[in-house]
């Protein structure tokens, strides 16, 4: 009889094993999305930074795919973050700038009502979904705020205007505001990047047993220039002569170089800790983890991106459309499913990871979006689909907008002073730092271009970001 009870035993735990087996590999793979902001393509040591090193950033690179043709949504953050959770590129988008909500003291300008998110599209297939971090996309209540949009969980700062402190007064939780009583009076003890890192890590433990969506959107490097003093004593005298910042719209900072190597230092420690936990909880093989940026790097508060080259071969910054202000490092990790160490040469962008998750989910999706899915890439199989163009637009600096058509980009900048202006091609199979312009010699290629980009976007709703109403009003403000 004894036996017997411990054969049954045995047999019992082996069934449940490979129960547990069977549904782990069955359930639809965990996705967690890790959006760094501002960080510029060439800031990261597997595409070629020298002067500091991302270790677990480039680990993912060694163990997962690399896309060299990937771009933002936007050149700055709130549209970059709207095409990547809506589908849409920045002539369809709701959110096309930087713009805060009339009469609201915290928060950005909401998307509509009847916006159609990732989140919403995870919620359809089985998903738990969390959102930590930066948010940017909605006032606090707002249609668009992240509960509303379908998140379940949200912490973090809902304002990216607050973002821009590491030691707030106030995060948010959900829906209510969770104080840092340690920066009442001192914003300097409380940093808030380490609180939404453990929020990160406790999702993951919470949902390690269903499938989950984290999209994880870090402050780091964006301005103000700060770090734990611990990264500050690592890096302090190495880049000499220092950047030094005088106090204006960011905090002094006099060691900008030292600051923004410990900045990237956090984030890429933060990455490790978040690989690091998949494994231990042994779901790191049912887990696509993806890695980028929402743009390209800044220049604010004491960053140096010229010091760092921190746009690689690129031309332009942050609020350029430019190469250096839209193309971003991106690399995925899924073992097993992706191989490990390889590149893709893919043209895509923020507005494909809602039709990419759509067709890895097998959900259907219920609206048009400008992406197509890159799945075909990640897994490294035949059938990628290629987009016609990629588009951006940008009604700040004089109003701009570009477009790519293979191989052929066109910038078009000053567009609300001369509605006839110009475009600029470059060749970026042979030119990817856009320094010779072609549009003489191409006048076809311009004139084709030139096509797409009036049939690219449709007028947008907000005053601030339609080009026709900025050229009226600067036309009456000439008259007066």
């Amino acid at each position: 009889m004894k036996k017997e009870r411990i054969c049954l035993l045995f047999c019992a735990f082996i069934f449940a094993t490979l129960e547990t087996v069977v549904a782990a590999e069955s359930r639809p793979p965990n996705i967690i999305f890790i959006l760094a902001d501002d960080l510029g393509f060439g800031d990261v040591s597997y595409q070629g930074q020298t002067k500091f090193e991302t270790p677990n950033i480039d680990k993912l690179a060694q163990q997962g795919i690399r896309f060299t043709n990937h771009y933002s949504g936007s050149t700055v953050c709130a549209p970059s973050r709207c095409s990547l959770l809506t589908g849409k590129h920045t002539g369809n988008t709701d959110i096309r700038g930087n713009l805060e909500s009339e009469g609201q003291p915290e928060g950005q300008w909401p998307m509509r009502a009847e916006t159609y998110t990732v989140a919403n599209l995870f919620k359809e297939a089985g998903y738990q979904t969390g959102i930590f971090g930066k948010w940017g996309l909605g006032y606090p209540g707002s249609v668009s705020d992240p509960l509303n949009v379908g998140f379940d969980r949200f912490y973090g700062y809902n304002c990216q205007y607050l973002a821009h402190s590491y030691y707030p007064a106030w995060l948010w939780n959900d829906d209510e505001r969770e104080f840092l009583w340690g920066n009442v009076g001192s914003f300097s003890k409380d940093y808030a990047p380490a609180f939404i890192q453990e929020q990160v890590l406790e999702f993951i433990r919470e949902n390690k047993e269903q499938p989950f969506f984290c999209y994880y959107a870090l402050i780091q490097p964006h301005a103000d220039m700060i770090a734990p003093e611990a990264y500050m004593e690592k890096y302090r005298g190495q880049f000499l002569p220092e950047k030094v910042y005088e106090e204006g719209y960011y905090p002094a900072q006099p060691e900008g170089h030292a600051a923004f190597a410990a900045m990237v230092n956090v984030l890429d420690d933060y990455v490790g800790e978040v690989m690091a936990e998949l494994e231990a909880l042994g779901i790191a093989d049912n887990t696509l983890v993806i890695f980028t940026s929402d743009n390209g790097p800044h220049a604010a508060g004491g960053a140096d991106p010229d010091y760092f080259n921190s746009n690689g071969i690129f031309r332009g910054y942050k609020r350029d459309l430019y190469e250096g202000g839209i193309r971003v490092p991106m690399v995925a990790v899924w073992p097993g499913k992706i191989e490990a160490g390889t590149q893709s040469d893919h043209v895509s962008a923020f507005w494909d990871f809602l039709p990419t998750v759509a067709e890895l989910t097998d959900t259907p999706l219920p609206v048009e979006t400008d992406g197509v899915s890159y799945l075909p890439s990640l897994l490294g199989q035949p059938g990628q689909k290629e987009h016609d163009y990629l588009y951006w637009e940008f009604t700040k600096r004089g109003g701009r907008k570009a477009i790519r058509v293979g191989q052929w980009k066109g910038v078009v900048n000053n567009l609300i002073e001369d509605p006839n202006a110009l475009m600029e091609l470059y060749d970026l199979s042979s030119d990817p730092g856009e320094t010779k312009n072609l549009a003489q010699e191409y006048p076809e290629v311009v004139a084709e271009l030139s096509t797409l980009m009036e049939q690219a976007g449709t007028p947008s709703e907000v005053p601030a970001w339609n080009f026709a109403h900025l050229r009226e009003k600067a036309s009456v403000s000439d008259q007066e």
